[in-house]
């Protein structure tokens, strides 16, 4: 140990997501002889990332995530500091002036790209920007245009039926939930009466969990339609099945819902499409010229290994509007590497690269941003703790901030006129949002938890006081 850890290691994270809470909470939690201070920026006013603006509304699951997100947070021994945005409020530099190591888990928030003709139509849209959306992001117009009556969602993963399901439910089912109010309008006044989700292999292939799949059974009003020509099998997908539980489960549970008969006469259709693959989004003409039309996509077959093959068979979809679900991608953070094909900063375990392959001193990464945007909650605490042991092998070459005192960084911030929130303004603006939920179910017959607060400045302004 060196004579600086006299002082407790001060540690820097950007991102209050997940990955960036679990960093936290494994150092805290990690066998250490050195003592550690730790900041834990975000630039939104409200903690969670992800959790907050990633997922649907309607997942039960996620209370049990925020509940133990929340319980680290609230122990008091980690300092969040929000609406800070780094590169602009806070530069490399000055984090280094303050911080004897950093760790940068800013996630993956934009779309994956889909090469294809029509995809910049009028009606052409990235499913992660439709998720922020509903999720009351506060940097997103506060109206989506929901004006299509036959929608295509491209993708097999669970946000591509998150997407679908968000479209296709009845908005008034949604009011149990945290929905914001002005998602709740839009969703409201949607013409939809038919959702497309198209995916290019067969359905022993698909991305998506047994969970998020049986949560489309439960939309109230809503049919669920399958082909039988999409039920295609080979030995690949046949010996996946027999060996892997959650393949079996998928599987089979749609194998039942094309045998059972699913038209109930609901106002709404969700349909679930395999072995197709998008070749152009369609667009009108004459006065809906530059708007999409339709989708044109091109019948597949297994190869016999689980992949598949094009047949030069393609059929046409009359959408209105087609969201492109097929992944999210991170996005480059400024004074860093990036490669742009992985959408990660380029890293060895967590440690973080210069552009000659090396580690640089102190700049670590953990979650999306480190690994790609792949994996459940579960891999991110593993992903979390192997940045945590790079910088526990690292840390006596680590204490080199110049001006590590906890109130230095908070007196630059508001020498600046940043008008950054804590974990005590958090519980305020939780309070606030719980207190909008108590009061509309109040006038209303449905129990509504929580109506989350959408604008930027008014969550500012709460947290503040």
């Amino acid at each position: 140990m060196t004579a600086a850890a006299a002082r407790p290691l001060r540690l820097a994270i950007i991102g209050a997501g997940p990955a960036g809470v679990y960093t936290a909470d494994l150092l805290t939690k990690a066998e250490r002889d050195f003592e550690v201070s730790i900041d834990l920026f975000d630039r939104y006013p409200a903690p969670y990332g992800l959790i907050r603006y990633g997922v649907a509304p309607d997942h039960p699951r996620i209370k049990g995530i925020v509940k133990a997100l929340h319980k680290v947070m609230d122990r008091g021994d980690i300092r969040f500091l929000g609406g800070v945005d780094f590169g602009t409020d806070l530069t490399l530099e000055d984090l280094r002036e303050h911080y004897d190591a950093i760790v940068f888990s800013t996630g993956a928030v934009r779309d994956a790209d889909l090469s294809v003709p029509g995809v910049d139509l009028e009606g052409s849209f990235g499913g992660a920007d439709f998720v922020s959306w509903y999720d009351g992001h506060p940097d997103l117009p506060r109206q989506w245009p929901l004006t299509a009556k036959e929608v295509a969602v491209i993708g097999n993963g669970n946000v591509a039926l998150d997407v679908a399901r968000m479209l296709s439910k009845h908005a008034d089912d949604l009011l149990v939930t945290e929905i914001p109010e002005n998602v709740y309008k839009g969703l409201k006044a949607s013409p939809v009466t038919d959702v497309h989700v198209f995916g290019r292999r067969g359905p022993a292939q698909v991305k998506f969990t047994p969970l998020e799949l049986r949560e489309l059974a439960h939309s109230k009003d809503v049919d669920i339609v399958l082909y039988p020509e999409d039920f295609e099998f080979d030995e690949a997908s046949e010996q996946l099945a027999a060996s892997n539980n959650q393949v079996k489960t998928m599987v089979g549970t749609l194998t039942n819902w094309l045998v059972e008969d699913q038209d109930s006469g609901a106002s709404r259709r969700l349909h679930l499409h395999f072995l197709q693959q998008p070749v152009e989004i369609l667009s009108g003409e004459g006065d809906e010229a530059g708007q999409v039309a339709g989708l044109r996509m091109e019948r597949m077959e297994l190869d016999g290994t689980g992949n598949v093959k094009g047949t030069g068979e393609y059929i046409d979809y009359p959408v209105q509007a087609v969201y492109r679900a097929i992944g999210y991608h991170g996005s480059p953070v400024p004074g860093l590497g990036y490669d742009e094909r992985k959408g990660v900063i380029p890293n060895d375990a967590g440690r973080i690269l210069d552009a000659n392959g090396t580690p640089v001193p102190g700049l670590y990464a953990s979650g999306w941003i480190k690994r790609g945007p792949v994996g459940l909650i579960g891999h991110t605490k593993g992903d979390a703790l192997e940045t945590i042991g790079c910088m526990l092998e690292d840390q006596p070459d680590l204490w080199s901030a110049a001006n590590p005192e906890e109130q230095a960084v908070i007196d630059l911030l508001e020498s600046r006129g940043i008008e950054y929130t804590t974990w005590e303004g958090w519980l305020k603006l939780d309070e606030h949002e719980l207190g909008l939920g108590a009061a509309a179910t109040g006038s209303g017959t449905v129990q509504r938890e929580r109506v989350k607060v959408v604008p930027r400045e008014d969550m500012t302004r709460i947290s503040r006081g």
